[in-house]
């Protein structure tokens, strides 16, 4: 009898093949330019607190989650033609972009800026009385990330993990997010960037109007790169979208056929290639 699973499973490979892998005509250190983007909405007003500052979050008049502008484009983060790479990151990245055996597609967490790229969007959650921001992922893993905005610091013994530690800080309409403490166990892009556990990342996150969030990033990764470098993204609403079940494990036969140049792969080991 045919499985009428076998159908589904394709489709799901499919599409996170699309958000997991570069794209072709990609510059050869993955990066590159083109591609169609979505249409842009009302250009209303961004909602905005008691005391005037805009709101990142849902609410309770206007949900929805954050979807890039411009996800198909090889290059989505818009980072630099010329990536200061250390020779070894540069070869791990050749090695990467012939085997595109990302984590992500194997549902495991998408850690820095791909958390932005994952199927489905993003949902962020802003809780005052707790102080703290909260960004889910939809797709993935469907886990989330917290964003600390007590006025903490980064604790002097981290334990490193998939989506770091955050603290946060309000600079009028942007939040501005503080990252260290990442495990070396996913890629922040799509196109397979190296980094080590010294990453540190610095967002910058301003919601421009209803439909529209301004991301900027600051990747620093002394391990990696021999210099910081920049990249950004505009990320669009997907009004009256929430939050919904999502298995990622479920018909994903990602393990089975993400193979890259060999004919199989051992994934046993919790070391990503």
């Amino acid at each position: 009898m045919r499985n009428p699973l076998i159908p589904l499973g394709a489709a799901v490979l499919l599409f996170l093949s699309v958000f997991s892998t570069p794209l072709a005509g990609q510059a050869p250190n993955g990066v590159g330019n083109g591609g169609e983007t979505r249409p842009r909405r009302s250009g209303r007003p961004a909602p905005r607190s008691a005391d005037g500052r805009a709101l990142l979050g849902t609410t309770a008049q206007e949900k929805g989650v954050w979807l890039p502008e411009s996800p198909f484009i090889p290059n989505p983060l818009g980072l630099p033609a010329d990536i200061p790479f250390q020779p070894w990151a540069r070869a791990l990245h050749a090695n990467r972009r012939a085997n595109p055996l990302e984590p992500h597609a194997r549902c495991k967490p998408s850690g820095g800026p791909r958390v932005f790229l994952t199927p489905y969007g993003v949902e962020i959650v802003e809780l005052p009385e707790l102080q703290r921001v909260y960004i889910f992922d939809v797709g993935g893993p469907h886990t989330f990330r917290t964003v600390y905005m007590d006025g903490r610091m980064h604790p002097t013994k981290l334990e490193s993990s998939y989506y770091g530690h955050s603290i946060g800080r309000w600079e009028g309409d942007t939040l501005v997010v503080d990252t260290v403490g990442f495990n070396e166990r996913f890629w922040f892009d799509r196109s397979g960037l190296p980094h080590t556990n010294q990453l540190h990342t610095l967002e910058r996150f301003t919601r421009v109007d209803l439909d529209t969030v301004r991301y900027e990033l600051t990747i620093d990764d002394s391990g990696a790169y021999t210099a910081p470098f920049t990249g950004r993204l505009v990320l669009l609403s997907e009004a009256g979208t929430e939050l919904f079940e999502y298995v990622c494990q479920q018909s994903n036969f990602a393990d089975e056929l993400m193979v890259g140049e060999a004919t199989s792969i051992d994934r046993r080991s919790p070391i990503v290639p």
